[in-house]
């Protein structure tokens, strides 16, 4: 199920927070009710943790991840670093990156398996986010927007893009990252998927401005009407393990 919220009346939920299969990172906020909006769907299955990044509250935009690794940038202080890592479960790899692109979560965009990144990352940069989060890189631009992390957002079963992004590249976007895409928004018809929309297996947190309809198309889109945690984790490990 989808649920709406926001951080301190924006509905621009993702920039405040990161969302993968193994953990959920949350911005420090005056208020807790963003935090515990995440606190009462997921914190039976997975860590929900309360932080900042170089000093700021926009961590969804400064930093990427899925449940292999986190990667921060170089400007996210050591007291920081050493929070998240002692919170994150002991499996997940945390990793600074020097880029000259420091906003990673509006530059990269991924799954577990794929990520998309801008085509003017550093080589060193692309390099990293292959070894961490243990993904296939590919250099790409949604619409023709080159900020790929915000303009799309995809699980392991499936992903929002950009409502402009024409059949060609849908195909092509589809077929790099082998999931069903389709074009749509969130926030009452906002492009920008990635700021409004965090989304891992089995749930989806959107801003509070989402309609009804767009709700609908983001739960059959990724999948996740009826998707329980147990499950998820069930069907990940069928995949991986031959019996």
């Amino acid at each position: 199920m989808a649920t709406r919220a926001h951080f301190e009346k924006s509905c621009e939920i993702g920039v405040f927070s990161k969302l993968t299969n193994t953990y959920c990172l949350t911005a420090i906020g005056a208020s807790e009710n963003f935090y515990s909006v995440f606190e009462s769907e997921l914190a039976e299955t997975i860590p929900v943790i309360h932080t900042s990044l170089a000093g700021c509250r926009i961590i969804g935009t400064l930093c990427v991840g899925n449940r292999h690794g986190l990667i921060v940038p170089s400007s996210a202080t050591d007291q920081e670093l050493q929070h998240i890592r002692n919170c994150l479960p002991d499996a997940v790899k945390v990793q600074r990156v020097e880029e000259r692109l420091s906003a990673l979560g509006n530059v990269v965009a991924c799954n577990d398996y794929v990520a998309l990144v801008h085509p003017d990352l550093d080589v060193e940069t692309e390099e990293i986010i292959a070894d961490t989060l243990r993904v296939e890189v590919f250099r790409q631009t949604i619409a023709g927007n080159v900020i790929v992390g915000n303009y799309c957002a995809f699980n392991n079963a499936g992903g929002l893009v950009h409502p402009r992004t024409n059949t060609n590249d849908l195909d092509e976007l589809s077929s790099l990252l082998q999931v069903p895409l389709a074009a749509g928004t969130v926030n009452r018809g906002s492009d920008a998927i990635g700021a409004g929309l965090v989304v891992n297996d089995w749930c989806a947190f959107c801003g509070m401005d989402t309609t009804s309809t767009e709700l609908s198309v983001i739960e059959s889109i990724f999948k996740i009407s009826g998707a329980q945690p147990s499950a998820i984790t069930g069907h990940l490990r069928d995949t991986l393990v031959d019996t």
